[in-house]
C-alpha cells in the first residue's frame, strides 16, 4: 500500500488543456465528416440540376366530348336561324345563356335536414353542386324566420347546360306522367321560358327506392333572344315538345 502511494506521488500531473482545443484524432474526423457531407450535398445538387435539364414527358391531353346539342346548334340551328330571321351579323343570332333550376322546400321550415337532402338530389340532377337558399323576410302566418332555409337552386352554364337540357328533352320530360307538351304561352317577353316538374324522380339520376319525399322543382331557361317569337323558334329547334 505504501508502494502504491508513493508512485502516486511521484507520477506528474497532466497540464490542463486548453479551452477550444480537441484531441487530434477527434478534429480529424470532424473534418472529414464535414467534407463528406459537403461532397454530399454538392452531388444532390448536381443530381437535381441533371434532372431539371432533362426534358419533361409530354402530357397527354384528357380527352374532351362536347355536348351533343352544342354540336348540333353550331352545325346546324345556328345556320337555320340565320335563314329564317335573316341576320346580318353572326352575334345577333339566339343562344342559350343559362338554366336555373330552382326547388322550394316548404316543410324546411320545421326540418332542416330535408332541405339538406333536396339540395343533394339537385346535386345529383344537375351534376353540380346547389345553393341553399334562405327567406328574405320573416311570416308569422307561415312560421317562417329570415334567414332560414326553405330551398336550394342551381345555374348552368355551357357544356353541363346542354347536358342537362339534353337529358331533360329526351328523358325526363318523356317519363312524366300525362304529359301533353309544355305550354308555348311561358315565356316572359323577353325571351325566357320557365316551365315546372312536379316530381323530381322522373330523373333517372334519383333512385325511387331510396327517397322519402318527392319535390317539384322550376325550371328556367334563359335565351339572348330579343323577343318570345324568336326564343321559342330556338327552344323549338332543340326539340322542345311545345303543345300545338
Amino acid at each position: 500500500m505504501a508502494d502504491t502511494e508513493e508512485k502516486k506521488a511521484k507520477k506528474p500531473d497532466k497540464p490542463p488543456r486548453p479551452e477550444g482545443s480537441e484531441r487530434p484524432d477527434k478534429a480529424a474526423k470532424a473534418d472529414q465528416g464535414a467534407k463528406a457531407a459537403k461532397a454530399a450535398k454538392g452531388g444532390d445538387k448536381a443530381a437535381a440540376k441533371a434532372k431539371s435539364e432533362q426534358p419533361a414527358a409530354p402530357r397527354q391531353p384528357e380527352p374532351k366530348v362536347p355536348a351533343r346539342l352544342k354540336v348540333e346548334f353550331e352545325d346546324k340551328i345556328r345556320s337555320r336561324l340565320a335563314e329564317r330571321f335573316g341576320y346580318k351579323n353572326r352575334l345577333q343570332i339566339p343562344t342559350l345563356d343559362k338554366i336555373v333550376i330552382n326547388m322550394g322546400i316548404g316543410e324546411g321550415v320545421a326540418d332542416r335536414k330535408k332541405v339538406e337532402a333536396a339540395a343533394a338530389d339537385l346535386a345529383l340532377i344537375a351534376g353540380q353542386k346547389a345553393v341553399v337558399t334562405n327567406a328574405r323576410k320573416s311570416i308569422a302566418t307561415y312560421k317562417l324566420r329570415a334567414g332560414q332555409a326553405i330551398g336550394c337552386k342551381v345555374t348552368l352554364r355551357k357544356a353541363r347546360m346542354y347536358e342537362f337540357l339534353d337529358r331533360l328533352i329526351n328523358i325526363a320530360l318523356p317519363r312524366v306522367r300525362d304529359f301533353r307538351g309544355l305550354s308555348p304561352k311561358s315565356f316572359d317577353g323577353r325571351g325566357n321560358y320557365t316551365l315546372g316538374i312536379k316530381e323530381h324522380i322522373v330523373f333517372p339520376e334519383i333512385d325511387y327506392d331510396k327517397t322519402t319525399d318527392v319535390w317539384g322543382m322550376d325550371i328556367t331557361v334563359c335565351t339572348t333572344a330579343r323577343n318570345d317569337e324568336e326564343a321559342r323558334a330556338l327552344l323549338t329547334a332543340f326539340n322542345f315538345p311545345f303543345r300545338q
